[in-house]
This record gives C-alpha cells, sequence and structure tokens, in this order.
C-alpha cells in the first residue's frame, strides 16, 4: 500500500474545504492557536510511519484523552465499570445536561463529558498519585517521555468549564461522583490539556489496532476482549453525535477533540491522527473528517 502517495493526495485534495469551520471558542486558549494548521501520520503494524504537513507541532488532544482514561479504568475496574457508565452512543451533545438528567447520573457512554467525569472520578479512587499515572501511562504508549500538560490550558479550561461544573454537580447529586468535585474537574481538564502531535498520538493507539499483541504499559494491562471492547466504543460513540456519520462516510473506530485532533485506528493495520483546528457545528474536525474518509475511500479499507 503507497500510504505516503495516498497522504500527499489527500492532503492536496482537502485544501478546498481548508476555510471551513471555526476553532472552539468557548476555551479561551484554543483561540489562540492558528487554525490554519493541518498535519497527518499514519504509522503501519508493521512499524512504518508516514506523514505530512503540520504532524510534529504539539497541539491539546482535549477528548481524546478520554480513551487512555477509559483504558486505565477498564484495567482496574473491570466489568463492574459498566454499572456507573454505559457503552450506548449519546445521539446528543456530548455536554447535554438534559441527557445526563433523564437518565439519572448514568453517562449513555465513558467518551462523552459526563462519561469521562466518573472515569476520572473511578481514576481518583483507585490510584494514589493519578496526575502522575495518567501522564506515565500515556508516555509509555508513546514510548517518550516528551508528553505533558499543558497548564495554561487546563486552567482556562476550568475557569471557563461552567457546564461541565453543572454536569459534575448532577453527577453527584445522583451518586455517582465520589470525590470532591472541584478535584474531578481539575483532573479531568489536565487530562483534556494533554499536548501531543499526530505522529505521538498515532504512536499511542497504534496498541490498540492489534488486539492479539499482549496490551501493557506500566500498570495498564488490557485483555484482548478488554482492547476489543474498547474499539466497540470509539467506533459506535467517539464522535459524539456524528458518530453514525464517521462509521457511515470513514468505517474506522476513532475518537475526536475540540483541538481539532482525531485518533483512528484500522484492526491488524494501522493508526492514524490528523489534526486541523477549524471544527463543524458538531465539533468535530472538518479537514480530519474528510481526510479520513478520503484515507478508506483511496485505500479500499475499512472494518466493513
Amino acid at each position: 500500500m503507497g500510504y505516503q502517495q495516498i497522504l500527499e493526495e489527500i492532503y492536496q485534495e482537502t485544501q478546498q474545504f481548508s476555510h471551513i469551520g471555526e476553532p472552539a471558542s468557548y476555551i479561551p486558549e484554543l483561540t489562540k492557536v492558528d487554525p490554519n494548521q493541518y498535519g497527518i501520520c499514519l504509522k503501519t503494524m508493521e512499524g512504518e510511519t508516514f506523514h505530512i504537513g503540520d504532524s510534529n507541532t504539539p497541539f491539546a488532544i482535549q477528548s481524546i484523552a478520554k480513551v487512555f482514561s477509559l483504558a486505565m479504568a477498564f484495567h482496574l475496574r473491570g466489568e463492574k465499570l459498566w454499572k456507573r457508565v454505559g457503552v450506548e452512543p449519546s445521539g446528543s451533545a456530548f455536554n447535554s445536561v438534559i441527557q445526563l438528567e433523564l437518565e439519572r447520573g448514568i453517562p449513555r457512554n465513558p467518551l462523552i463529558n459526563a462519561g469521562a467525569l466518573v472515569v476520572a472520578d473511578i481514576l481518583l479512587t483507585e490510584l494514589e498519585y493519578p496526575e502522575e499515572q495518567f501522564l506515565k501511562f500515556v508516555q509509555a504508549l508513546c514510548h517518550t517521555k516528551d508528553i505533558t500538560y499543558n497548564e495554561s490550558m487546563a486552567v482556562s479550561e476550568r475557569e471557563n468549564g461552567f457546564l461541565n461544573t453543572a454536569i459534575a454537580n448532577m453527577l453527584k447529586y445522583y451518586g455517582n461522583i465520589e470525590n470532591d468535585i472541584e478535584r474531578v474537574l481539575r483532573f479531568y481538564f489536565r487530562q483534556c490539556s494533554l499536548t501531543m502531535n499526530c505522529e505521538q498520538l498515532a504512536t499511542a493507539f497504534l496498541p490498540f489496532s492489534d488486539h492479539t499483541q499482549p496490551f501493557q504499559f506500566e500498570e495498564t494491562k488490557l485483555t484482548s476482549s478488554q482492547v476489543k471492547r474498547i474499539n466497540a466504543i470509539m467506533q459506535t460513540c467517539g464522535f459524539y453525535d456524528e458518530a453514525g456519520e464517521f462509521s457511515f462516510t470513514v468505517g474506522l473506530p476513532g475518537k475526536s477533540g475540540v483541538g481539532g485532533g482525531i485518533a483512528a485506528i484500522c484492526p491488524r493495520r494501522y493508526s492514524v491522527a490528523v489534526w486541523s483546528p477549524r471544527l463543524n457545528k458538531k465539533g468535530n474536525s472538518v479537514m480530519g473528517m474528510k481526510a479520513l474518509e478520503m484515507l478508506t475511500t483511496k485505500t479500499e479499507v475499512s472494518i466493513f
């Protein structure tokens, strides 16, 4: 498969969409990022790396971090995890309060904000040094210690995170938050501020693309079944109320973030990360969605 040529074609053909959409404005720190940056990196199971554009420029991965926290919580709690968070697509915005109230404090899945807050709460209960252990886990996935939190981003999110605060309070009201609300929010926002580039993100997702290999990084160990289940959740829930569209047009398990990043996997073949800060109305990268649609079209390979 000529992946480099395919990436070059995608990079050129998607330029017509380069000025569509706007960066997330409700997090002031994100508005400081140049919205015209665009990078792609693809890593194969055979160890090859292909990239183009701003693939080595760091950015806040935002909600993509939810996949890493889910992996840790699944290791720690096993099947008990699903008593506190569901596995169904939300069909609603990622920060919906209405849905959470209707379902009496049990989030639809761990990849919407309410679910990720419950997962953060679980990690706070289970881990002695949550921030340090979470960071070390991601660094181990990336095979580098050159991964850090963006503290100014985390502060910006906390100072403007009114809706997430409301969600956390509702979770607490229904008994689905055990720890102090402020502590949970601070940990959650630090996870979202994690700064990586496309190559590091593709590296971190590569272990999720091959369930036949042992998954063990730092203290986190997942069975083959658990890796496949995380992939299933990414497939059905990774893009909020645009998950169906992503399955229809792209056909890969993946996860997006409002920083403009998208990470996805093609099982037993490759992982890929795309970054472009301009978002559509659903909160997903315009260029990233189009690039991944073109990738599976040109390679003629998806999970279907």
